[in-house]
C-alpha cells in the first residue's frame, strides 16, 4: 500500500488540501471554501471527512498531517487571531484533526510552508538564506537562515505582512493601521484599484467590475492589455514591496526571495517593479546580490511545502 502525506493550505479565501508522496508529487487534491465556515469545528469536520474521502479513493496509507495556516505556531500547533481567517482566538488545530485521523501532525505557518516546498521541491534546492513571499489574501513570508526555518522565541517569526509601512495607513484586519499587507497582497492591490478610480478620470474597463469580482489574474490581464490604471496599480504594489524588502534585506542579507501566491502570477508586473525599487534603496554593500524571482514550485507550493513537514520528520 502506498505511503503518503496529507498537506493542507489554509488560506483565507480558500482551503487546499491533497495526498503528496515523498517527490512532492500531488497525487489528489480537494479544496473547500474557507470563508464558509463561521465555526471553526464545522470546518475542520468538513475538511477531515473530505481527507477520508481522498484516502479511501487511492486506498493508501496515511504517514502525516502536514498543515501551512496564517497565524500558525509550529510549537503550540495553534491558529491564534489570524486577521484573514474567520475565527477569532486560539484553536487547537493540530490535536482537533489528531482526534479525527489518528496520525501525526505537523502545524507551521502558511508561508513557511511555501519556503519548505522551495527548498526540498524548487530552486532554493541547496541554498541556506532565502525568504518566500506568499502573495494571497494577505502577505506571509517564510524566512530561512543556515538551512533552517525561522520561528523565532514564541512561534511567530516572519510576520512580513504586518510590518508597518504606512503610519496611520490602511486598517488592517489585524486591528492596526498602515500594515504591507494592505497595499501589497491581492486584496491590497485591489483596495489601491479603488483609490486610483477616484484619483484619475481615465477610461478603464476595470470600472465596470464590482469590487468583489475584482480578481489579481483580472488585474493582471487589464495591465497586460495596457489598461493606465492597472499598470500603475502593479507599479505602485511594487514600490511598496521594493521598500520593505530592501529593509528587510538589511536584516538577513538572504541569497534569494522568491514570491509565491496568486498575486505573483502576475510576472514581470509586480517583479520589475518590486527589483527596482528594491535595488534604489539597499544599502550599497547589499545592492545586486540578491535575487528576486517568481516561485519555481510546480503545484501548490502551500500543500506540497505543509506535506514536506511530514516527510522531513517521517522518512
Amino acid at each position: 500500500m502506498q505511503r503518503l502525506a496529507v498537506g493542507i493550505d489554509i488560506g483565507g479565501t480558500n482551503t487546499v488540501f491533497g495526498l503528496v508522496d515523498k517527490n512532492g508529487s500531488i497525487l489528489i487534491e480537494d479544496s473547500i471554501f474557507t470563508k464558509r465556515y463561521q465555526l471553526f469545528d464545522v470546518f475542520i469536520d468538513e475538511l477531515c471527512n473530505r481527507i477520508n474521502g481522498l484516502t479511501n479513493k487511492l486506498n493508501c496509507e496515511l504517514i502525516g498531517i502536514g498543515v501551512g495556516a496564517p497565524n500558525a505556531n509550529y510549537f503550540d500547533q495553534c491558529i491564534q487571531n489570524a486577521p484573514n481567517l474567520p475565527w477569532k482566538g486560539k484553536f487547537e488545530l493540530g490535536k482537533l484533526l489528531n482526534q479525527k485521523i489518528n496520525v501525526p501532525v505537523f502545524v507551521t505557518n502558511d508561508a513557511n510552508a511555501s519556503a519548505m516546498a522551495e527548498m526540498m521541491f524548487g530552486a532554493a534546492v541547496g541554498m541556506k538564506n532565502f525568504m518566500v513571499l506568499t502573495l494571497g489574501t494577505g502577505l506571509g513570508s517564510g524566512i530561512v537562515v543556515n538551512g533552517e526555518l525561522v520561528y523565532g522565541h514564541t512561534g511567530f517569526a516572519g510576520e512580513m505582512g504586518h510590518m508597518i509601512v504606512r503610519p496611520e495607513g490602511r486598517h488592517c484586519g489585524c486591528g492596526r493601521l498602515g500594515c504591507l499587507e494592505t497595499y501589497v497582497s491581492a486584496t491590497g492591490i485591489k483596495r489601491t484599484v479603488s483609490k486610483l478610480f477616484a484619483k484619475y478620470c481615465c477610461v478603464s474597463d476595470l470600472r465596470n467590475i464590482p469590487f468583489n469580482n475584482l480578481s489579481a489574474r483580472r488585474l493582471a490581464a487589464a495591465a497586460y492589455a495596457g489598461d493606465q490604471i492597472a499598470l500603475e496599480a502593479f507599479e505602485f504594489t511594487g514600490k511598496i514591496l521594493g521598500i520593505a524588502l530592501a529593509n528587510v534585506v538589511a536584516l538577513n542579507n538572504p541569497e534569494a526571495i522568491f514570491l509565491a501566491g496568486g498575486l505573483s502570477r502576475a510576472g514581470d508586473l509586480v517583479l520589475k517593479p518590486t527589483q527596482y525599487h528594491m535595488e534604489e534603496n539597499l544599502l550599497s554593500v547589499f545592492q545586486g546580490k540578491t535575487q528576486l524571482k517568481i516561485s519555481s514550485v510546480k503545484g501548490n507550493s502551500g500543500v506540497m511545502g505543509a506535506a514536506a513537514l511530514v516527510w522531513k520528520v517521517v522518512e
